[in-house]
């Protein structure tokens, strides 16, 4: 089975204290947590000390954002070697808000994930389609075209280590959540799709998470559909007691899958 990864996207929220108040919150009630990979992604002015926080615990640090370029005259950008420096083992690629807010093409999303595995980090690499495109019927379409060029000009074994996650657009933030029958489409299309351009393994191995407005009280239910693989928390990880609830509820449905094996 694959083993579910729950990550929490802190976004444009916390300074210094905060974060490490938070983070150490999470790492002490989920210290004992073995069947779950954990991840939580600070802002950039907080990566330092969380990641001093979490050396030798079960929680990883992932940046929320990374330049192509590994250093340069590129003024207000970040590398993924300072990434990694601070202790990050994970970047997060492409989200709707970098795409939406800050240009983000399928394009510059390729270079980042080139340059997130050649320096050694794990991309989580995300895709997404908006309101407008799912009234449409254009979701699958969307998510074809974003994965595809995401991916452009990569062999297996480079992405051997990739975690794809499916955002809506219009789930993000609003309170409205794709249901779990929705989902599981989309992620069914992208596991497909994997087989398609690559082999059945690479298929059957690739992690894919949702995210959008993911809580406590719908984590199960997400969880049970057959092609997720955990969540991308935006709003619930910002509280140590929701996120930890998370965390816990999808360890302990794959407790229970690996039971009825």
């Amino acid at each position: 089975m694959r083993t579910p990864i729950i990550a929490g996207n802190w976004k444009m929220y916390k300074n210094v204290a905060e974060a490490m108040d938070l983070a150490n919150e999470i790492k002490r009630s989920v210290f004992d947590i073995t069947n779950v990979e954990i991840v939580i992604a600070p802002s950039f002015t907080n990566l330092g000390d969380v990641g001093e926080m979490l050396i030798e615990t079960n929680v990883g640090l992932a940046s929320q954002n990374c330049y192509w370029e590994s250093e340069g005259a590129f003024t207000g950008e970040v590398s993924v070697p300072m990434i990694k420096s601070v202790g990050c083992g994970y970047i997060i690629i492409g989200h709707s808000e970098r795409r939406k807010y800050f240009s983000e093409t399928n394009e510059t999303v390729n270079k980042k994930v080139r340059a997130c595995i050649d320096g050694g980090l794990i991309p989580i690499m995300c895709v997404g389609e908006t309101l407008e495109e799912r009234e449409a019927g254009k979701t699958l379409e969307i998510v074809k075209t974003q994965v595809e060029g995401g991916l452009a000009g990569f062999d297996e074994k480079y992405l051997e280590k990739l975690i794809i996650a499916y955002e809506p657009v219009w789930a993000i933030g609003t309170g409205r959540t794709a249901t779990p029958e929705q989902a599981q489409e989309v992620h069914a299309m992208i596991r497909a799709l994997l087989k398609e351009l690559y082999s059945e393994e690479m298929s059957s191995v690739t992690r894919i998470l949702y995210g959008g407005s993911v809580k406590p009280d719908n984590i199960e239910s997400i969880m049970r559909e057959e092609d997720i693989d955990g969540g991308l928390i935006g709003g619930a990880s910002l509280k140590s007691d929701g996120f930890v609830d998370i965390i816990k509820t999808t360890g302990d449905l794959y407790a229970k899958k690996g039971t009825d094996a």
